[in-house]
């Protein structure tokens, strides 16, 4: 067997590749291999850098595109080099007969490469950073004629790319520049879709949302597309409409419809295209990729991709609710409680499964919704099992009985002590939720304060006690264990659950996160706006869905009308019994209003026990197929929206990763990191292509004030060192600020 290497990288040593490092000092320069030096050179010997450079790619230590990007060399330099190493060896580089003892900063070589940066349109700074040469030093050059100053970066600015989008209006439409591929899809005989390409383009709207590419990349925006999204043919790609979709969630285009209110031509250049798809033609691709469940099949290869990504988020799920209200009239849904309304109203349930951080794994859509056991039960626990990495195997669970599979978290709405004995009975699924009746309080004595840390790390302390309770009645009931919180106010929290193994203190932290899921709904509410319907159109249920028969719902329709007037008179009755009349001559009055409510309520009551005796012998739930024609209703297409969602949801992780890299202790909050993302996705850039270099520049114009600039800058360096190449290209992304760094 191979024994391993450990890799010991020097503490201000810069990576060449995963083996190689150099450190840079003012006066000399190291170049380690697995941590061992294998050459040295002073630092201002440019020959003997160009000649340890050159071994470094010739021994095979490196490549060229390593040494070029660690090190900002032309690459015609390098090969240079490499020419004059091959034919003459390492004593080329010091038989310059005119070489002064330490030599000057500009030698000759070095103002070839200068210049060759400067024709590349790099400014004074771009080279001064790149190549270690001073700016002043740069200019006097510049002043005495040796060198020849930077050229102005070619590219199109939004006045220039307006007028030719506007002149190809005349021809094919807005912005379609690109004709020849264009009459090649309308015949069909553009294989592969139109090529990604791009253009230099100065001031690009929203052209900040290329930063999030590595984010979506890495969140899988293209994770097992290809095998489960449907095809689709014509003018774009399949790649080009989900990055599309990607950038119009981050930039909050919440709709297709709001896509049209953008400049086609500016929005095209994301994508590599000369323009963005129309809004029917956008509808269209979602309608191919989503056609026939492919949605639902993606999300859930997505789902398990998240969570083998992140198995160790995976031990703690967070179940809820979520209603998204429908207000058309192309079909009657059924109603259902919605707790932000306090109204029961027609709408979609989905059923979300979280993290602790809030990140979404998937969600079950109900139409006909039967709560939330009934979805854990049905749906979402049989695919947890599949899906969930790192369970325990049956040996394991057959030899400590107090090991669970995983554990599933929500509120008081799935309070059920049936439920929570048949999980851990049959699946030894460990449930943890809100006690419904707690009972009551324990006293204070019990209540010990322990220091707990919450799911972002932060460390509060907590009054905490906690013993063992049964809860549920008879056979049915089971033992848990509870755990309490004592607040400040002497409010009593209590937390039940079959999780037995891990202390209370990491048990109470994990049931306040499901707040988490709840700040999710309300993001995505406001942002994202997941509740809004992507498309128009019904289709029928497949007829095994049970729904509340409609005979049996207006018997206890009746049943409740009859109750409510039946208690009015027995109180009324009473009322009379207990002050009877006194005057003789509204004694009869009196008596006879008496008799006629003792008859009303004989009559209530008779009534009242032949409806529960027709109820009986009515089925409470029919099967929707054997509902009589005129009950029977149609559920709302959703195809469209679920590979919406689908997108959304990769959104929501992607920006909350960078959030996470952009978060910096008390001086930049989550809200603040999510706020600055949110105006950095729609600033402007300017995308600078270099087809002979391999790479794609974005530069990112300047935020709102210098501290917002470092919190960029800080984040387009985590984002270069990614080394994302953008799909459909061999261009690597490097990522700039255009306003110079500033020192914190």
């Amino acid at each position: 067997m191979q024994q391993q290497i450990l890799i010991l990288n020097p503490g201000n040593a810069s990576p060449i590749n995963e083996k190689v490092y150099v450190t840079r000092d003012e006066d000399q320069w190291c170049y380690y291999h697995l941590g061992y030096p294998i050459y040295s050179h002073p630092a201002d010997s440019r020959c003997e850098f160009y000649l340890v450079l050159t071994q470094l790619i010739d021994n095979g230590l490196c490549r060229e595109c390593e040494v070029l990007k660690t090190f900002g060399i032309p690459k015609r330099t390098l090969n240079n080099w490499r020419c004059k190493y091959a034919n003459g060896g390492a004593a080329v580089f010091f038989l310059s007969p005119n070489r002064r003892k330490g030599g000057t900063i500009l030698t000759p070589d070095v103002l070839a490469d200068v210049q060759i940066l400067f024709n590349e349109g790099n400014s004074y700074s771009d080279v001064s950073s790149q190549l270690e040469i001073r700016e002043c030093t740069l200019r006097k050059a510049v002043q005495d004629g040796r060198l020849t100053g930077p050229k102005k970066r070619s590219g199109l600015d939004k006045s220039q790319r307006t007028v030719l989008d506007a002149q190809a209006a005349a021809g094919m439409g807005t912005a379609c520049t690109r004709v020849n591929e264009r009459v090649l899809a309308s015949l069909g005989k553009l294989a592969g879709g139109v090529a990604t390409s791009f253009e230099p383009s100065l001031s690009v709207p929203s052209g900040g949302v290329l930063c999030a590419l590595p984010a979506l990349l890495a969140n899988g925006l293209l994770e097992g597309a290809q095998q489960c999204l449907g095809a689709i043919h014509g003018y774009y790609t399949q790649f080009q409409i989900l990055l599309l979709l990607g950038f119009m969630a981050l930039c909050r285009v919440k709709n297709v419809a709001q896509l049209g209110e953008k400049a086609p031509g500016e929005f095209g250049i994301l994508i590599g295209t000369d323009r963005s798809p129309e809004e029917h033609c956008l509808r269209r691709k979602m309608d191919d990729l989503a056609g026939h469940g492919s949605a639902q099949v993606w999300a859930a290869h997505l789902s398990a991709h998240w969570m083998e990504q992140n198995p160790e988020n995976c031990g703690y799920l967070y179940a809820d609710g979520h209603v998204s209200v429908y207000h058309g009239s192309q079909t009657d849904l059924p109603r259902r409680y919605v707790s932000r309304q306090r109204l029961c109203l027609r709408g979609i349930s989905n059923y979300w499964i979280n993290d602790a951080l809030g990140r979404p794994f998937f969600s079950v859509e109900r139409q006909i919704d039967e709560g939330l056991l009934a979805a854990l039960r049905n749906d979402i626990i049989p695919r947890l099992l599949v899906d969930v990495p790192g369970q325990p195997s049956e040996k394991e669970l057959a030899e400590n009985p107090l090991l669970c599979r995983f554990v599933i978290v929500f509120d008081r709405e799935g309070y059920s002590p049936e439920f929570v004995k048949e999980m851990w009975e049959t699946y030894r699924i460990a449930i943890l939720t809100y006690h419904k009746f707690p009972g009551e309080d324990w006293p204070e004595k019990w209540f010990e304060v322990k220091e707990v840390q919450l799911a972002h790390g932060e460390i509060v302390k907590m009054s905490l006690a906690e013993m063992g309770t049964c809860i549920g009645p008879g056979k049915k009931g089971c033992w848990v264990r509870e755990i309490r919180r004592l607040t400040e106010s002497g409010h009593q929290t209590s937390i039940i659950g079959t999780v037995f193994e891990p202390p209370m203190t990491e048990l109470a932290p994990k049931m306040f996160a499901r707040w988490c899921q709840e700040n999710f709904f309300g993001y995505m509410k406001q942002h994202f706006m997941f509740d809004a319907l992507t498309e128009y159109g019904t289709e029928p249920f497949s007829g095994t869905e049970k729904v509340v028969n409609p005979a049996w719902r207006e018997l206890e329709k009746k049943r409740g009308s009859m109750t409510t007037k039946l208690r009015y008179r027995r109180a009324r009755f009473a009322e009379m019994s207990l002050n009877p009349e006194e005057d003789s001559k509204k004694f009869l009055e009196w008596e006879r209003r008496k008799a006629e409510l003792h008859e009303e309520i004989e009559y209530y009551e008779k009534t009242i026990a032949q409806i529960k005796e027709q109820k009986k012998q009515t089925d409470k739930h029919l099967t929707w197929a054997e509902l009589p024609e005129e009950h029977q209703f149609r559920r709302l297409s959703t195809s469209r929206k679920n590979l919406a969602d689908t997108i959304k949801m990769i959104a929501y992780r992607a920006e909350t990763a960078m959030a996470n890299l952009v978060v910096d202790g008390p001086r930049i909050s989550m809200t603040d990191a999510r706020m600055i993302l949110r105006n950095l996705f729609n600033n402007e850039a300017n995308i600078i292509p270099d087809v002979e270099a391999g790479t794609l520049r974005v530069v990112i114009h300047g935020a709102a004030n210098p501290a917002t600039d470092r919190a960029l800058f800080s984040l387009l360096e985590q984002l270069n060192q990614a080394e994302t190449i953008y799909p459909g290209t061999n261009l690597t992304m490097i990522f700039e600020s255009a306003v110079s760094k500033i020192k914190s």
